[in-house]
């Protein structure tokens, strides 16, 4: 299983009239977690597409259990489960505040594809070998 975390600053653009963060930015943090996952890996998501790969989002699925607010420093926990064997890769997300409580969790599945054709493809060997090590 290969986990990782992100830590963000909620600034002021995030909050609604409540001060809380719009349920709709919670796409975002995930999405940064995701792009930021890979990124720790040692290779990065203009590193996919410079191979004629793009990763469109086909399902996501957001809980909500506590809000965000303003200032706080958030942490996402990107998990992947199992290593892909073709062209689906599900993340598993889970957002935390300072003090450890569970806000949001997530299941997003996205799709490798070829850029030009717009047909499946499957994971690039260099991701999977980046990842390999994490499901021994």
């Amino acid at each position: 299983m290969y986990v990782s975390e992100t830590k963000i600053r909620i600034h002021y653009a995030l909050t609604d009239q409540m001060g809380v963060v719009y349920h709709g930015h919670f796409a975002q943090l995930y999405e940064i977690g995701r792009t930021e996952s890979i990124r720790q890996l040692g290779f990065a998501y203009k590193d996919i597409e410079a191979l004629g790969i793009i990763m469109p989002v086909v399902n996501l699925q957001i809980k909500f259990f506590q809000p965000a607010k303003y200032d706080d420093l958030v942490t996402v926990k990107t998990i992947l489960k199992e290593i892909p064997h073709n062209h689906k890769i599900i993340y598993n997300g889970e957002i935390y505040n300072e003090s450890n409580n569970l806000l949001s969790t997530a299941e997003i599945t996205m799709y490798f594809m070829h850029a030009k054709e717009m047909t499946r493809a499957n994971m690039p060997e260099e991701l999977i070998g980046k990842l390999e090590g994490y499901f021994e």
